[in-house]
């Protein structure tokens, strides 16, 4: 599974901007962004070229979040019980995806994962932004790649940035990968006057139509 490491902008900012603590005192280096670190690319290369990801029905990818581990975080929480009130655990795994890479959920605590904080929506600078773009698609696409015959459906719950990395991974190596909010729902809530025009994946739109993807995902795997 080796492939060519990206290679990343010689000016690209690979700096510790400070160090805080977390509620409980764990100590956060915040990167600026981190997806330039080398930290990044060691650990996301750990994940294709040596770990095993245990086959399943459903691989489900679900965007990074700003708290640490992503599984306390409020979104994550809402995220997790809506998929457990339909899935059962033995039919689905949980990738995250993002600002941090591509992580199956399990190695959450591991390094460097839960030692940063950082929101791309926040960025200003096209150019940090065409990089997110085109380190994330590659990311995705090995990952994708990797897991070929690991799930046998996907489906990827996300918007903005993510979601326009994520279809063209998935176009790119021909993996297909179900893409909820749907278009329409995405353009029914968008709000220009928004600083996050698209808004949160936490809005009962949203929330909604990710419920009834899993509805679907349960019905056709059950009935295969």
């Amino acid at each position: 599974m080796q492939e060519d490491r990206i290679v990343r902008g010689a000016a690209a900012p690979r700096r510790v901007v400070e160090i805080v603590r977390d509620r409980h005192g764990n100590p956060i280096e915040i990167f600026d962004p981190p997806f330039y670190r080398e930290e990044f690319e060691d650990a996301y290369r750990f994940i294709i070229d040596e770990y095993v990801v245990a086959p399943k029905e459903i691989g489900l990818f679900l965007p990074c979040s700003v708290r640490k581990p992503y599984s306390q975080s409020p979104s994550h929480k809402l995220f997790r019980r809506l998929i457990d009130g339909v899935l059962a655990p033995e039919e689905y795994h949980i990738v995250i995806f993002g600002t941090c890479g591509t992580v199956p959920a399990e190695l959450e605590l591991m390094y460097p994962y839960k030692n940063y904080h950082y929101m791309l929506g926040k960025t200003m600078d096209e150019r940090i932004r065409r990089d997110f773009h085109r380190i994330e698609v590659y990311r995705l696409k090995g990952y994708l790649k990797k897991t070929r015959e690991t799930y046998r459906h996907r489906l990827a719950y996300c918007i903005g940035p993510f979601r326009k990395a994520m279809a063209e991974a998935s176009e790119e190596t021909g993996i297909a990968v179900d893409l909820l909010p749907s278009d329409p729902m995405i353009e029914r809530l968008y709000d220009i006057d928004c600083p996050f025009p698209e808004g949160s994946l936490s809005m009962q739109g949203y929330i909604d139509e990710f419920r009834e993807g899993l509805v679907r995902l349960a019905e056709s795997i059950r009935k295969e």
